[in-house]
């Protein structure tokens, strides 16, 4: 059987299509025609000797052989270009100082930590978990280089990038015994202490909806308010964005909830040009966070 290589350039294109949600986007991204970019996809299509689209609607889906193709892409591309950086980049030194919220501490964090640890070893990264404002603050002051924080527009720092748009949910406990709508009681919530941007979309949402509410249990930490939730004592407003499993999103409507907005995800930038080894940290969270937020729901 003969050996197949696969083009890691018709991969790149592939990829970024689906991340998309179009090829079409891929090829204006991309720099190509759109005529180029299917011939890519005829090509990986006849590499695979597996058909990996089918027609669904006006558009296509993958197969079960297009999503195991997809896997195994985006693997193949993360290698080779963590492979390219670590060549170019094996003589960064200095430090990068990174700031993000709790909800990235688990999910994020070891990822992006891991990834640029390997590239570039005589790097020390310095990270540090904290609330929205202080993340801000500190990268405007130039004492964080990178801060990853939640945003509703208003509070920016002057080298601010916006990078998704990530729906809010109401969040339960995942026992089916825990808290249950008691008629003509107020909803009980469960929220960060003050200020908070959850805290203050989830009061909002209800008060425009009619529903009574009453701080049921507040904390300064994430790990407090997931703890509260879980045993019972209220509903939360978060993302699913490192949902514990001892937790689950309320649909729309269930128990009466209101529907949410969206919010907001902004890398901030302590310079507007940052030296080589903060801005190698800033290109592996941009890529992780493709991976681990739809395509769908990055900012335009």
């Amino acid at each position: 059987m003969a050996r197949v290589t696969f083009d890691l350039d018709v991969l790149r294109t592939f990829t970024t299509g689906i991340e998309l949600g179009g090829f079409a986007k891929a090829a204006d991204r991309l720099g190509r025609s759109t005529s180029a970019v299917s011939a890519q996809l005829r090509k990986l299509e006849e590499q695979a000797g597996t058909p990996i689209f089918r027609k669904a609607g006006r558009g296509l889906a993958l197969t079960l052989a297009g999503e195991t193709m997809l896997a195994y892409a985006r693997r193949l591309i993360e290698l080779n270009d963590e492979a390219a950086a670590a060549v170019r980049g094996v003589e960064i030194e200095g430090w990068a100082r990174l700031g993000l919220q709790e909800d990235f501490g688990e999910t994020l964090l070891p990822a992006v930590l891991g990834r640029f640890a390997r590239a570039h070893p005589k790097v020390r990264i310095e990270a540090r978990i904290a609330r929205n404002a202080e993340l801000i603050e500190r990268a405007t002051s130039g004492r964080l280089d990178l801060a990853l924080a939640w945003s509703d527009g208003a509070a920016m720092s002057p080298f601010t990038e916006r990078v998704a748009e990530i729906p809010m949910r109401w969040i339960g406990s995942a026992d089916e015994s825990g808290w249950r709508p008691e008629p003509g009681e107020p909803l009980p919530l469960a929220a960060l202490t003050a200020p908070c941007l959850f805290r203050s979309a989830a009061t909002k949402a209800l008060d425009q909806a009619g529903i009574p509410w009453r701080i049921a249990f507040e904390s300064p930490s994430l790990g407090g308010l997931w703890a509260a939730t879980a045993a019972g004592l209220g509903v939360s407003l978060r993302t699913e964005i490192g949902l514990p499993a001892s937790l689950k999103p309320l649909a729309v409507g269930e128990a009466g909830l209101p529907p949410t907005p969206t919010l907001g995800l902004a890398l901030h930038r302590a310079e507007a040009s940052p030296g080589p080894a903060v801005a190698r940290l800033a290109e592996i969270i941009l890529e992780e966070l493709r991976e681990a937020i739809p395509a769908s729901r990055e900012a335009a």
